[in-house]
């Protein structure tokens, strides 16, 4: 089946036209409104030159408007790019230039930050505001409005397009500028088979658009087709790609209303709406959600929780603490990704009671973890590898031969992407993750992997977020440092945690320093600024900083 997504999407709103396909606080957006709205998006871009192979950004929250924005660059044969709304006006410039940005969509509570790129990148051909900005902020550029754009043109006809389209996922990362990962559209239809069509009945992908369409409309008619919440930003590969095979077979996408996240919002949504499938970004984002269910349950009344299926998280820790507070409330499945913008998931710890727990990350398939002179590592060894996955994967990173040269690679005659990612196999298959290995931490010669100290104090019925670096050591060159996020109603102390992690793992594993605080500051995505951690544990000195 060589088609876009769009050409999928627009099939599919053919044969459920009057299906709800988005639903946000106070609108639904029915298949045959998604399709037209882009229609009309799309003719207005045509207008103002942008062509297929042009990227157009989208600088949006969660909402109706970035699907359409997505879509209606599909129909043109456009490359939709992701532009993390928390990016400054300089940020915005500086993505919108490495992507050759040719239009940008944004919200209008985002116009203040546009102005910079508005004068600033020269590649720019339109730019559309989705919503009014604040009554009491500055406007920004002066741009036309997404409603007063689209009533001005009429439905651009529908042209079917290739697989071979493309889009574009700029990484957050945690140091460096923003990659843009680009991805062909067949190799992300290629990637739905095992999450959207196996639960289907299906094993391989639809041969053709017309068995495309037949599987929606009967999933949609049987009601197996998924309803589905990104809790996390659509910014993010996992809830953009998930949101996207939703509706590839007829399911529906929920969102929360814009701004900052508020579970309790959240859950009264997921209630009202029936929603099926949560997708979160690791305890960052699941943590406030379960704080919230507790403080309901407590003040009463509890939340409706009958309606959730499985919640999905990718993208950084979920720890054990809340995939039991999550079991203990509800029959659902809790499934756990180790995945990257680059390629993946890598592998799964999929639990469906407390009895699954502690739960294990176990490899899919199509993942190898490699190790020195590019060894497949074998089960048992206890040798740390990086972890390697020749799925569907993207054709590279954007403008930048040499980065994808080094992630992108051929062993054997069989291409991989390794984007950094340690592990050791267990003697049972089991992938034991150790975090990225640029965060590798040297003490006095010992090697200490990041991840594997974090997931100990995770373990920690009082810890709620926390973060292991290496800071400069005059004796050992480097020391393991913690930043650990405790409830400001708990009192624990550093060297409790020193001693608890002490319990599990060698001595120079443990962390010489502790700073405990109420919260780490995270993005959307669930990604902690590393520069800020290791200044704040370097600040704490070589006491327990609690």
């Amino acid at each position: 089946m060589d088609v876009s997504i769009g050409t999928i999407w627009e099939a599919v709103s053919r044969a459920l036209p009057d299906a709800v396909a988005i639903t946000e606080p106070g609108r639904e957006t029915t298949y045959r409104e998604f399709d037209e709205r882009a229609s009309r998006l799309a003719a207005a871009l045509d207008v103002a030159g942008v062509r297929a192979g042009d990227t157009v950004a989208c600088y949006l929250y969660n909402g109706a408007a970035y699907l359409e924005t997505v879509f209606a660059a599909f129909k043109l044969g456009a490359v939709p790019v992701n532009a993390n709304y928390r990016y400054t006006g300089e940020e915005l410039s500086e993505l919108l230039t490495d992507a050759d940005a040719a239009a940008l969509v944004f919200s209008g509570t985002l116009a203040d930050r546009v102005t910079h790129a508005a004068g600033h990148v020269h590649t720019l051909k339109l730019l559309v505001r989705a919503g009014d900005p604040p009554a009491d902020g500055p406007a920004g550029p002066s741009v036309p409005e997404l409603e007063d754009l689209l009533a001005a043109h009429a439905p651009r006809e529908p042209q079917p397009r290739p697989g071979s389209d493309r889009l574009f996922m700029y990484t957050g990362g945690t140091t460096g500028k923003p990659k843009g990962v680009v991805w062909r559209q067949s190799d992300l239809l290629r990637a739905h088979v095992v999450p959207f069509y196996h639960p289907l009945g299906v094993t391989e992908l639809p041969a053709t658009l017309d068995e495309a369409v037949t599987i929606a409309v009967k999933a949609h008619h049987g009601g197996w087709s998924p309803t589905t919440m990104p809790v996390v930003p659509l910014m993010h590969a996992t809830g953009l790609f998930n949101t996207m095979g939703a509706l590839m077979v007829g399911g529906r996408a929920v969102t929360a209303r814009q701004g900052g996240l508020d579970p309790e919002h959240v859950w009264r949504t997921i209630a009202e709406q029936r929603v099926e499938t949560v997708i979160v970004a690791g305890n960052a984002v699941c943590r406030p959600l379960v704080d919230e269910l507790v403080r309901a349950e407590q003040t009463g009344p509890p939340h409706d929780l009958r309606s959730v299926r499985r919640i999905l998280s990718s993208g950084t820790a979920l720890s054990d603490v809340l995939k039991r507070q999550l079991h203990e409330r509800a029959e659902l499945t809790v499934i756990d990704a180790i995945a990257s913008s680059e390629g993946g998931p890598f592998a799964f710890a999929i639990t469906s009671s407390v009895r699954d727990l502690p739960a294990r990350f176990f490899p899919v398939p199509a993942t190898r973890v490699i190790g020195a002179g590019d060894r497949f590592v074998e089960p048992g060894s206890d040798e740390a590898g990086r972890l390697a996955y020749c799925g569907p994967m993207p054709l590279g990173y954007y403008k930048d031969a040499e980065k994808s040269a080094t992630t992108f690679r051929t062993i054997d005659g069989v291409r991989y992407a390794i984007p950094g990612d340690l592990a050791r196999l267990e003697a049972d298959g089991a992938i034991r993750f150790l975090g990225r290995g640029s965060g590798l931490i040297n003490t006095g010669g010992e090697k200490v992997h990041p991840q594997e100290v974090e997931n100990v104090l995770l373990s920690h019925p009082a810890v709620t977020d926390c973060v292991v670096v290496g800071v400069p050591d005059e004796t050992w060159g480097e020391r393991v440092a913690a930043v650990v996020a405790v409830p400001p109603d708990t009192t624990v102390t550093g060297e409790e945690l020193r001693d608890w992690v002490r319990r599990s793992l060698a001595g120079y594993k443990v962390p010489r320093s502790v700073v405990v605080t109420d919260a780490l500051p995270r993005t959307p995505t669930g990604k902690l600024e590393v520069a800020w951690a290791r200044k704040t544990a370097q600040d704490s000195g070589a006491g327990d900083g609690s």
